[in-house]
């Protein structure tokens, strides 16, 4: 076979037989850690009601709100959606094996009680409630008196 711009001939390659390889067996997905002891913050305002569940050390396994549930305007801080997402944060957390938590309560809405009293229906044992809402003690400087 010649090169057509300099002929000159040119030896052609013999064509290797390729192989067909087996595509590398695939990692498993991630493998769920199994967390028998969890702490749950719930933080309820006046507007919305947000809960997370985390290990001993910090880390998030799930968390939820009742906006993230549906909920919109002045139902998002109600009791029964507090309870709502307490029963879709286990849902999420249903393969983690979660039996006991220690509750982190933050704000005054009126999601706090209902969130507390879901984890109790739905057969998780709660060990602590601890409040850790801010208490404001003297709050800000007062502005100067005018000068008249």
């Amino acid at each position: 076979m010649t090169d057509q711009n300099t002929n000159v001939a040119v030896a052609e390659a013999p064509v290797a037989e390729t192989k067909k390889v087996a595509p590398k067996s695939r990692k498993k997905g991630k493998q769920s850690k199994q967390v028998p002891h969890a702490r749950v913050y719930i933080q309820a305002t006046y507007n919305n009601t947000l809960i997370s569940i985390t290990d001993l050390n910090g880390n998030v396994l799930a968390w939820s709100s009742a906006g993230h549930c549906g909920f919109k305007g002045p139902k998002k801080a109600t009791p029964y959606a507090a309870s709502v997402v307490v029963k879709s944060l286990l849902e999420k957390v249903s393969q983690v094996g979660l039996k006991d938590v220690s509750i982190l309560v933050k704000g005054v809405g009126q999601g706090r009680e209902g969130a507390i009293r879901a984890f109790n229906t739905n057969n998780i044992n709660v060990v602590t409630i601890k409040d850790l809402t801010p208490i404001p003690h003297n709050g800000c400087r007062r502005p100067r008196a005018r000068k008249l």
